[in-house]
């Protein structure tokens, strides 16, 4: 069931339209869930049944496609739940999301899959997907996944939150021989860690600085991984998505290119990764506790160089909500993973106000490019006949990250106390106006994205 209502015509006037790769003033006209006209600003009359919203001053870019959620529902509903998290994501310009496996129970199975679909399409503000996940016993269920509904396979090649780890020889290599979907990858070598967990405990016990997480889970455990990974992929013609890279070696992996769509090997960075450095540790502690660890300021800038050299083609939040009470537990007690999806937008246009990054480059791999990796039909780009999923940004209104403010169920930020320089203004999906003039609207406009493979 869908929760879509009908909208009158909009006209969308006088926008700074970011969109393949260029910026240019237009008016954008839609009706129901479809852009039906972009054309050059004017200040025509209109009928009487649009509503026009004026976007002097505005930017206007497609919906954000986050390609790397945990929204927690099922079964860790304390943390999060698809309504909450798709409600701050749709606060942060994020109009389709695509959420990982490892909620309880596990999405390994398709009726998991499914019943996952149904609570979305009551729940959901925004577009949803979900992956399967692989596990060591489960690859008829895998063939068995309709391409066009599901994004890809998650497969963990280093235990996470959930404990999905794929450890046998055959699954693995059954999985990577898997040609109907891509395989997307969290790589850190096991063996690595716990040998590296075994030690850090033997010197300073159970309740260690958090600053020891990326020793722990180090650059030789995603290394390692990544090129195992790779390796697999290219003897079994896998396409590969290598989830959260961390660290300046496994760019080196990548191969650059201004089309992902031909790329066997897509890599990914997330927010966290070009946002913070190791140098946060003293003051968040586990609250930037994530898998793989925020790392170097060294990584961090390769990271992005690596997003301004297309070696990057994606760029995600990997939003991972955990309650503070979880969070403020001792080190090898408290979970990995932070809330990131109402946020990740803002982060990356602060990014452009400091000159690291570009607002078409955000556009393009954060929009553009998920949308052309996934072959997700008429969504992504601010076209005429595609679906009408956009956001307007005011790139010039600052505000600051406060308790108050943050629409998370777990009710927390990393970022709180930070002032951004540009706000989310107004989300559409699908012709719906779910976020507007700084709030929620109450509305919902979900549809299961389809993947056309």
């Amino acid at each position: 069931m869908m929760h879509q209502e009908k909208e009158n015509n909009t006209l969308i006037r006088n926008a700074l339209l970011i969109n393949e790769g260029s910026r240019r003033y237009a008016d954008v006209a839609i009706s129901g869930d479809r852009i039906i006209s972009v054309m050059p600003a004017f200040d025509g009359e209109t009928d009487q049944d649009t509503r026009v919203i004026d976007a002097t001053g505005l930017w206007l870019l497609p919906g954000i496609i986050d390609d790397h959620v945990h929204f927690r529902e099922p079964g860790l509903t304390h943390k999060g739940d698809i309504s909450s998290e798709s409600a701050a994501a749709a606060a942060g310009g994020v109009t389709s999301f695509m959420e990982m496996p490892n909620t309880v129970p596990q999405t390994t199975s398709l009726e998991a899959w499914h019943q996952k679909n149904i609570l979305a399409a009551e729940a959901s503000v925004i577009n949803y997907s979900f992956y399967i996940g692989g596990t060591d016993s489960n690859i008829s269920e895998l063939l068995s996944a309709d391409p066009g509904l599901v994004p890809a396979v998650k497969l963990f090649m280093g235990a996470s939150t959930g404990n999905m780890l794929v450890s046998r020889e055959e699954a693995l290599e059954s999985i990577f021989k898997i040609k109907s979907l891509p395989v997307a990858c969290h790589c850190e070598d096991e063996k690595i860690i716990r040998a590296n967990s075994a030690a850090f405990r033997e010197a300073y016990g159970d309740d260690i600085d958090p600053s020891f997480h990326p020793l722990i889970r180090s650059r030789e455990a995603c290394l390692s991984s990544s090129t195992a990974a790779i390796e697999r992929a290219r003897r079994a013609g896998t396409r590969l998505h290598l989830l959260h890279l961390s660290t300046a070696e496994e760019t080196g992996l990548l191969t650059p290119g201004n089309d992902p769509s031909v790329k066997q090997i897509i890599g990914e960075g997330c927010v966290h990764h070009l946002w913070f450095d190791d140098s946060s540790y003293a003051d968040k502690g586990n609250l930037i506790k994530w898998n793989p660890p925020i790392r170097k300021s060294t990584d961090r800038e390769a990271l992005l160089t690596a997003v301004r050299n297309n070696l990057i083609d994606i760029i995600a939040t990997d939003h991972a909500p955990h309650t503070l009470e979880e969070k403020r537990a001792p080190y090898f007690s408290a979970p990995s993973g932070g809330p990131m999806v109402q946020h990740s937008l803002v982060m990356m246009l602060e990014l452009c106000h400091r000159g690291e990054l570009t607002p078409e480059l955000v556009v393009t791999k954060m929009c553009h490019n998920p949308a052309i990796i996934f072959s997700i039909g008429e969504r992504g780009f601010i076209r005429e006949g595609y679906k009408a999923d956009l956001v307007l940004v005011d790139p010039s209104a600052p505000w600051t990250v406060r308790t108050e403010n943050i629409l998370y169920k777990c009710g927390w930020s990393p970022l709180e106390g930070t002032t951004f320089r540009s706000r989310v203004m107004t989300t559409i999906v699908n012709g719906i106006r779910v976020f507007e003039d700084g709030r929620l609207t109450g509305r919902k406009a979900p549809e299961m994205l389809r993947f056309n493979r």
